[in-house]
């Protein structure tokens, strides 16, 4: 059987049992249309995958995600008869060091939504200046990934009770997502505006659209992005080797939330669980991994500890 042929047979076997299987589709049928998918399956050679697998740059976690993927792959090759073993590199690399996000300070985020107005790769996209500057003030100040956000339809934002509701999630889950007034206020404001070729507002349609009024599409938002983010001028030092992304604004909107309930004087531990079910987390150990220590985060536990050392002292 041709590559791509098992490629597609695998994809529907696993969507079957009910997973999504987005990002490993994509990876398989980039790798059938890198060997070539006409070529049968058992021709493929442990140095075409490890071709495919290395590519300029380090090695990260992504890596490995794509080199379980296609382990997996070649398992259900042998198991159905296909292929007698997997022809994966006997070489795995280390990640060298873990990926850190770029938490974005309130100058940036200011950067950010200005340049939506006078990047001139917004003009030319598609996507109106207004549409994707209140797509970024959403993700950042609800935390929503960008899947969640452009799924939205007109009957998810009610901007009476300013409430979400973000449908069939990441682990098919359906959650209520409560916001604030002044997210409520950009809310409104962009859907009262008329920016698209039609006023249709019906429940089913789409919350964020195209000047076409289709659905916006993630890999066009997230390019669009980069143009946004370079046109601000917001990066991260010469020596790094990746620059900040769209999903790092749902790190952000983590990271800001621990600082300000430290600043309030809040039982962060105790209000961690609410934070983890509002990002739509199954355990807080998913919400632990957006809580980078930025300087903010530790100046203001420092704060919390010398204020617990003193009160202690005082006691006795």
């Amino acid at each position: 059987m041709n590559v791509d042929a098992l490629v597609e047979r695998y994809i529907t076997h696993r969507k079957a049992l009910g997973a999504r299987f987005r990002t490993a589709s994509h990876t398989l049928r980039s790798f059938s249309t890198t060997v070539g998918t006409t070529t049968n399956i058992s021709e493929v050679r442990p140095d075409q995958v490890a071709a495919f697998l290395y590519r300029p740059g380090p090695v990260t976690r992504a890596w490995h995600g794509q080199h379980a993927t296609l382990a997996v792959f070649f398992r259900y090759a042998v198991s159905r008869g296909y292929l007698s073993a997997a022809p994966l590199p006997s070489f795995v690399p280390k990640v060298t060091r873990r990926f850190v996000p770029y938490i974005y300070s309130h100058d940036d985020l200011r950067r950010l939504f200005q340049a939506t107005a006078g990047c001139p790769f917004v003009v030319r996209s598609g996507i109106q200046p207004c549409t994707m500057r209140t797509l970024l003030l959403l993700l950042y100040a609800a935390g929503l990934r960008i899947s969640e956000a452009i799924a939205l339809n007109h009957g998810d934002v009610d901007l009476t009770t300013c409430v979400l509701t973000v449908r069939r999630t990441k682990f098919f889950k359906t959650r209520l997502v409560p916001f604030g007034s002044t997210l409520a206020k950009a809310l409104m404001e962009y859907s009262d505006r008329p920016h698209r070729a039609t006023t249709c507002r019906e429940p089913s349609s789409p919350f964020f659209a195209t000047k076409k009024d289709k659905r916006l599409c993630q890999m066009t938002v997230q390019r669009l992005f980069q143009r946004i983010r370079e046109h601000s001028g917001v990066k991260r030092d010469s020596n790094s080797s990746y620059q900040p992304r769209l999903h790092d604004l749902r790190h952000t909107f983590a990271v800001h939330r621990l600082t300000a309930w430290y600043r309030d004087g809040q039982d962060v531990q105790r209000l961690l669980p609410y934070l983890s079910t509002y990002m739509g987390h199954r355990r807080l150990s998913g919400t632990m991994f957006y809580l980078t220590m930025t300087p903010d985060v530790l100046q203001e536990a420092n704060k919390r500890f010398e204020n617990y050392f003193m009160e202690t002292n005082n006691d006795d």
